[in-house]
């Protein structure tokens, strides 16, 4: 039975992501189970699920560019920013589709961003989403974000028009205060009304699985901690290599035939993930060890 690895899995709607951590460490009965960022309730599409020792590996993924389609709608403000707030207020708002493609290219680049109240971040120990349940507004600092592509899609034209968006930005991004923060470029009031995720890293709904399919029949779902790591550049090392990677050999930079920062996904002669490291400096030091040196070369 397969102890490590990495889901793909196609969040449905009306789930946490924590929600379905929980329902695939049943599944697999084990505690090592973990997800590579956060999808809200109301969203669906692209969530990686970790577990074993692929748990360890799960910054490498969530650190990645990420991919979504959503909808914004004009003319409405609520307390989240999506559908599942409270409405805040509500005018007609009657742009038009190039008010808004020209408003989108306002967005694009580094963008400085306060992440909403209803998010997973953590602000002195708490989710933020936690503090705002409990009536309380804390102050959070700005951060950079980047947006490569705002686009629009479709659009739907009236009094409370709705735009389909295709928004491929950096980790970090909140896609809804990029829909609040649209409608205030134009003037009004606005939230993002739906959201699937698309991409996350190289990992995209070509390579999802509905939670129910793989509730059913896990295993043959399941992606290597190889795989997992696809994203990553590769080097195959020979068995004497793999044998000081399992015990956290640091290497000179010239040690191995590596170019750039940064990480590395090292394979034994098998193909199996040995370890990721990372260049500091002039050595190569290893960031995750998933071998040991009892195991070296096997998975």
């Amino acid at each position: 039975m397969t102890l490590d690895g990495l889901f793909v899995v196609d969040k449905p709607a009306g789930w946490t992501s924590h929600d379905v951590v929980a329902k695939l460490r049943g599944v697999l009965r084990q505690k090592r189970v973990g997800h590579a960022g956060t999808l809200d309730p109301v969203a669906t599409g692209v969530l990686l699920v970790g577990f074993g020792r692929v748990t360890r590996l799960l910054r490498f993924l969530q650190e990645t560019t990420k991919e979504y389609r959503g909808v914004v709608a004009f003319g409405v403000a609520t307390d989240s920013l999506d559908a599942a707030g409270a409405v805040l207020e509500r005018r007609p708002m009657p742009v038009t589709r190039a008010e808004v493609e020209a408003a989108t290219r306002r967005f694009l680049g580094p963008l400085q961003q306060v992440p909403p109240m209803v998010s997973a971040l953590k602000v002195g120990g708490r989710r933020l989403h936690e503090l705002a349940r409990a009536g309380k507004e804390v102050e959070r600092e700005p951060r950079t974000v980047h947006v490569a592509r705002f686009e629009v899609e479709k659009f739907e034209e009236g009094p409370y028009p709705r735009a389909t968006v295709h928004v491929e930005c950096s980790s970090g991004t909140y896609v809804r205060s990029l829909a609040a923060d649209l409608g205030t470029a134009l003037g009004g009031p606005a939230h993002l009304a739906e959201l699937r995720r698309l991409r996350v890293g190289p990992f995209t709904l070509a390579d999802a699985h509905p939670l129910a399919e793989i509730e059913v029949d896990p295993f043959p779902k399941v992606l290597s901690p190889a795989a997992a790591m696809r994203g990553l550049a590769r080097l195959g090392v020979d068995a004497d290599t793999a044998r000081a990677v399992a015990h956290g050999a640091v290497f000179p930079e010239s040690a191995l035939a590596v170019a750039g920062v940064g990480p590395f996904a090292l394979l034994d002669a098998s193909g199996s993930l040995l370890a990721v490291y990372e260049r500091r400096g002039a050595a190569l030091r290893p960031a995750v060890v998933i071998v040991n040196g009892g195991d070296a070369g096997a998975q």
